[in-house]
């Protein structure tokens, strides 16, 4: 397998971690608007090297999960703006076109310092 996407989350939004009760993680790359900062989990931006598709895995710090779904637009954000929403749900079919699903339980604790990878 190989390490398609990578980064590293420098910064946590005062409301960030609240999304997580919903099952949600959202990120951003630095220098996001300050009203989009509050909400997401900031990191400095990696470079899309492969296709972000169902079958790839998402890992963050030592957690690893299955993808399972990609909206249409997901792909685009994530190269563009550094940005993503994944729902730790295991659906097969995105919710939204830039979500992006994944099968697991949904992080307890993310730190800044925390390295977030997909790798196909």
């Amino acid at each position: 397998m190989t390490v398609i996407y990578q980064t590293t989350i420098t910064q946590i939004g005062q409301c960030a971690a609240d999304a997580l009760t919903d099952r949600m993680l959202i990120t951003f790359r630095e220098g996001a608007p300050a009203d989009i900062v509050e909400f997401c989990f900031i990191h400095c931006h990696g470079e899309l090297t492969g296709a972000l598709k169902p079958g790839a895995r998402f890992e963050l710090g030592d957690l690893h999960y299955a993808v399972t779904a990609v909206g249409e637009v997901a792909e685009q954000n994530l190269r563009e703006l550094g940005h993503i929403t994944l729902r730790f749900d295991g659906e097969h079919e995105a919710e939204y076109p830039g979500t992006v699903h994944v099968a697991g339980p949904v992080p307890e604790a993310i730190a800044p310092g925390c390295i977030l990878k997909f790798v196909a």
